[in-house]
């Protein structure tokens, strides 16, 4: 089936059992894009949800983040395309440049299509989040400044200790949290095996300087760093620093190790370094990740799921987190409603989103190196290939190359819903 016919099911291929289905009540932790955007569908498939979040109240801001391929398409059901489409970060292309600043290559969107390294849909992330929070309007209970302390799976419910003390019951619970997920830990212990890239990345946001347009600029400093500047919709600058070399417990760092670490290895970086760590030192969203995927043998236990990134994070450089984050709300919502039993339908789950999944994590861990090279003539050949890379009629073919598989899923057909935001 084409995405354009996805877009317009009818009324006609509703469930059987739609009509009389009695209200489950599911519980989802986690109030960022792949909880939102589950949220979502279920309250729209006939679902009492709740979704518990432990920060004190919605975060906004965040990093670039992308949507591409399949996740357009869902985007496209939930009638948001054009709500993300207008709240885009502008950015308009990549340039790589070298220490003066100038042009290595230049890849441009409307050259390299929807999927180029700049996606159609560029967005912030919590942008992203908070249009699928307001879409939810008053259909969806958010609960913050709370989390789960214990579960008790009795079988044909599950009861809940959260936090603050307060007790429930419910039919499901889905962790939708980061790939460092605490409520992973709590009922899937030492399950996860995870995929570690040798990477570590510091994400901010600086005043906008006068280089700083409508580009992504990519400066490789060597000795496996780089630095990326890249525009947001707010008149600031999103920087992002990359460190390639092995992981050595930086993600135990606290936030002012974790700065230290990153002025110690760009200290003498070039280029704009030395305003991008001033800019360090004084913001106030700050986020340090040391990248890993997160490997998981079977996503649920009895009747706890997992999605998004505690499930399957596939981490920034695979470009597809954000649209298996979107595609699996998607299946996971429509599976459970064409059934009343819950087993069968994180099965089907499973065996639909698990290729997908796999394929999103194929990231060589040679890609990180090649774009971060340690050595002179590393960084020489690096910019010898984007030279080429960049030549016309080359382009498309190096894009095409290097493009995430976002499109090689076949979403599968539930029934149609109110697109209205319920409050």
């Amino acid at each position: 089936m084409s995405k354009e016919e996805l877009v317009e099911i009818g009324a006609e291929n509703l469930n059987e059992n739609d009509g009389d289905r009695t209200r489950r009540r599911v519980l989802v932790t986690g109030a960022s894009v792949a909880g939102n955007a589950l949220a979502w569908w279920l309250s729209r498939r006939g679902f009492d949800v709740t979704v518990v979040e432990h920060y004190p109240s919605f975060r906004d801001g965040g990093q670039n983040v992308d949507v591409r391929g399949a996740g357009r398409t869902v985007l496209e059901m939930m009638g948001l395309r054009d709500a993300v489409a207008e709240r885009g970060t502008g950015e308009a292309g990549i340039r790589f440049v070298d220490e003066d600043d100038n042009t290595i290559a230049e890849f441009d969107k409307d050259e390299t299509g929807t999927d180029g390294p700049t996606a159609e849909l560029e967005i912030l992330r919590g942008d992203l989040a908070r249009i699928l929070f307001d879409a939810c309007g008053d259909a969806v209970n958010f609960r913050f400044n709370d989390s789960i302390a214990s579960v008790d799976d009795e079988g044909d419910m599950v009861s809940v200790t959260f936090a603050s003390g307060q007790c429930s019951e419910y039919d499901l619970i889905v962790i939708a949290e980061g790939v460092g997920s605490s409520t992973r830990e709590l009922i899937f212990k030492g399950e996860n095996e995870p995929r570690w890239l040798d990477v570590t990345m510091g994400y901010f946001t600086i005043p906008k300087g006068r280089g700083d347009a409508d580009h992504c600029r990519i400066f490789t400093a060597g000795e496996g760093r780089s630095i990326w500047l890249r525009p947001d919709n707010r008149g600031t600058t999103r920087a992002i620093l990359v460190v390639q070399k092995e992981a050595e417990g930086q993600e135990t760092f606290s936030p002012d190790e974790q700065k230290a670490f990153l002025k110690e290895h760009f200290a003498d970086a070039g280029w704009e370094a030395e305003r991008v760590l001033e800019g360090l030192s004084t913001t106030d969203d700050f986020y340090f990740d040391v990248l890993r995927q997160v490997k998981m043998d079977h996503w649920s236990k009895g009747r706890v799921i997992l999605t998004g990134d505690a499930a399957w994070c596939a981490t920034p450089i695979a470009g597809i987190g954000t649209t298996l984050a979107l595609v699996g709300a998607y299946v996971l919502a429509g599976e459970l409603a064409r059934t009343l039993n819950i087993s069968p339908a994180l099965i089907r789950y499973d065996e639909i989103m698990r290729p997908f999944v796999e394929k999103g994590q194929g990231v060589p861990k040679i890609a990180p190196k090649m774009l971060q090279p340690q050595t002179r003539f590393g960084v020489a050949l690096q910019h010898a290939v984007l030279r080429v890379a960049s030549l016309p009629g080359l382009k498309q073919i190096a894009v095409k190359a290097f493009a995430s598989s976002a499109d090689d899923i076949e979403l599968p057909t539930y029934g149609a819903v109110d697109l209205g935001v319920r409050r």
